[in-house]
């Protein structure tokens, strides 16, 4: 495009661990950036360590910069939805309370029209109800730097870690063949 200016969007999904979440749509073609972070809630600049503590109303999030170009965001939420158990209000897999529930926060109407439809979709494929929440995107503060690319920087320990949370089996008996195709087995 004239002047280099490339057309993106911005979808922020909190879908447990955002290691995890980050992992996933780092592969997801279209998706040029991924930020782990925090929001929800309404403590300013939060911590790992008071998110994780709970009491704060953020949840793990991460923040996806996309090119609408090359990935919809309806795309975005069935690989959301088809990577988490949306029908857990706890949390996610071995992480629990309200740091690790599932939400979408959306940036405007259509982005909510759009999630309200694929959340009515998830509960008819999955015969279930959908614990996962639709709130307006608000503040978002990019977690500690340790936390960006986890997966990437740590390896061994990540892949430990989602193994032994058992994510991935978890995600694959909720949704059986519809399981996210983009989750990598390693």
């Amino acid at each position: 495009p004239a002047g280099g200016q490339r057309q993106t969007e911005t979808a922020i999904f909190a879908g447990g661990c955002f290691w995890c979440v980050e992992s996933d749509f780092d592969h997801v073609p279209g998706v040029l950036e991924t930020i782990s972070g925090y929001t929800g809630g309404s403590l300013d600049n939060p911590t790992y360590e008071q998110v994780s503590a709970g009491g704060t109303g953020h949840r793990e999030a991460v923040r996806i910069v996309y090119d609408p170009a090359k990935v919809s965001y309806d795309r975005l939420l069935t690989a959301f939805f088809h990577s988490v158990d949306p029908t857990d209000p706890g949390g996610q897999f071995c992480d629990r309370g309200e740091s690790y529930q599932t939400a979408i926060f959306v940036v405007d109407a259509e982005q909510r029209g759009k999630a309200l439809a694929s959340k009515a979709t998830a509960a008819k494929e999955l015969g279930a109800t959908i614990a996962t929440k639709i709130e307006d995107a608000g503040q978002f503060y990019p977690a500690e730097e340790y936390h960006q690319d986890y997966y990437k920087k740590n390896p061994l320990k990540y892949r430990f870690y989602r193994w032994n949370c058992d994510r991935d089996a978890r995600v694959r008996d909720v949704w059986g063949e519809r399981a996210y195709a983009g989750i990598p087995e390693k």
